[in-house]
């Protein structure tokens, strides 16, 4: 049985250390020692300085009482495409090796400006793309953690941290949350400022979060967003569900239509109104227009990676950002418009439903470290500019998480909080 106060969520630490009754020193020890122990086995950490950490955490222990942040002395991971002035930011790639930035990623500042403890930077596949660093799953070692927020999935699963900083271009918050067994939070589409990331497809990239309750969510993302943090509020009547199988249906594998199911069956069982939902016809499209939006912005945004240091990037993105240039830009104007309309589209089918629940994943972790897993099913909700979660609730054959996923209007993040505690509450944990 783990335990330590690296096991704690950060809205309890914050609690704790507001009240007094543990030090914010001591949590970062305990973290760090789970850290010493298990690294050599997840490899979650791209940069960490112990003793920078714990200078961090003794400033924050001898810090006045009056006028702390809500997260004083939480630690918090961050994954490395964001800017850190105190820390290399490397995006996992040999061009930017002990690359150091002046300044804080936005992010990064308004963490530390509310209190928290910056304890490192997590591994991120090669530019937040598809070549994976090398993290494994902590519940598997053999199998992919996911990607591109490799390290920052990884670790909050192991309690090395009780919440980290991902990104996502198409899955890489969702899926790494899946396949670790944690909950992903893809906000919505620039929710949280952006400046200090390097980007990977402007049009797409969203600054996410993975932990391991909804109330850390909720309490890091009203920081992030300038709100005041409340309680996460469960719904008051009966939740409107559609199940949504989307058009990737058939890609799902067994253990993901069981998850999906059985979530709908009970959520029936617990009270909610769950009826299927159909999307419109344009919608099937998407899948085929995701690649040419990634591709055509991630070649211009490596621009300068691409002139200089060609021979550095790996094989798989220089594939990419080469087809990316070859795309003509009257086909990304198109691919970007059918995108625009799916979203105004949207609108008309949240009307009859609060949220939705969806597939998350085609699966659980394959084996292997050399890929991230299949991103289609969290990159459809990705273009499309909404908020979502992984919510980790099922096991599949090879004992390792699925979760499911949901998904609320844009700018209705509160609204989704609210409706995946009461069907957490209700499904509980894959783990259980």
């Amino acid at each position: 049985m783990i335990s330590g106060l690296n096991t704690l969520s950060a809205a309890e630490i914050a609690r704790r250390i507001g009240r007094g009754d543990i030090a914010a020193e001591a949590v970062v020890r305990d973290c760090l020692a789970r850290i010493d122990e298990r690294e050599s086995t997840v490899h979650a950490w791209s940069f960490l300085d112990p003793d920078l950490a714990l200078r961090q955490a003794r400033a924050c222990d001898t810090a006045a009482a009056v006028g702390r942040g809500p997260l004083h002395g939480v630690p918090v991971g961050i994954k490395d495409v964001l800017d850190t002035a105190d820390m290399p930011t490397e995006m996992g790639s040999p061009i930017y090796k002990g690359h150091r930035p002046k300044a804080d990623a936005s992010c990064v500042a308004l963490m530390r400006a509310a209190g928290a403890v910056i304890l490192g930077k997590t591994v991120t596949a090669e530019f937040a793309g598809v070549a994976p660093g090398p993290t494994a799953n902590p519940h598997n070692p053999a199998h992919t953690p996911g990607g591109s927020s490799s390290g920052s999935a990884a670790a909050v699963a192991d309690f090395m941290v009780p919440i980290a900083f991902g990104t996502q271009t198409g899955g890489s918050v969702l899926r790494p949350a899946s396949f670790c067994g944690v909950i992903g939070y893809k906000p919505t589409y620039n929710a949280f400022n952006r400046a200090g990331l390097k980007f990977a497809a402007e049009s797409l990239d969203t600054i996410g979060l993975l932990a391991r309750t909804i109330d850390d969510i909720a309490l890091m993302s009203a920081v992030l967003v300038g709100r005041k943090p409340e309680p996460v509020a469960v719904p008051n009547a009966r939740l409107r569900i559609g199940l949504c199988r989307t058009p990737l249906w058939r890609a799902a594998q067994p253990e993901t239509v069981e998850a999906v199911e059985d979530a709908a069956a009970r959520l029936v069982q617990a009270g909610a109104l769950v009826h299927a939902c159909d999307l419109p016809a344009p919608f099937a499209g998407l899948g085929d227009v995701r690649d040419i939006v990634n591709d055509y912005e991630r070649a211009h945004a490596m621009s300068w990676e691409w002139q200089h240091h060609r021979d550095l990037l790996s094989e798989r993105l220089r594939t990419i950002v080469q087809h990316g240039f070859g795309v003509p830009h009257d086909e990304y104007v198109a691919a970007v418009r059918l995108m625009e309309s799916c979203r105004a589209m949207l609108k008309g089918v949240f009307e009859s439903f609060d949220v939705l629940l969806a597939p998350c994943v085609a699966g659980e972790a394959p084996k292997g470290l050399t890929h991230t897993g299949d991103t289609r099913f969290q990159a459809f909700w990705t273009m499309l500019h909404v908020p979502t979660l992984c919510l980790p609730t099922h096991k599949g054959p090879n004992g390792l998480p699925v979760g499911i996923q949901i998904v609320a209007p844009m700018h209705r993040d509160t609204t989704l909080f609210g409706a995946a505690r009461w069907m957490i509450e209700r499904l509980g944990s894959w783990e259980t």
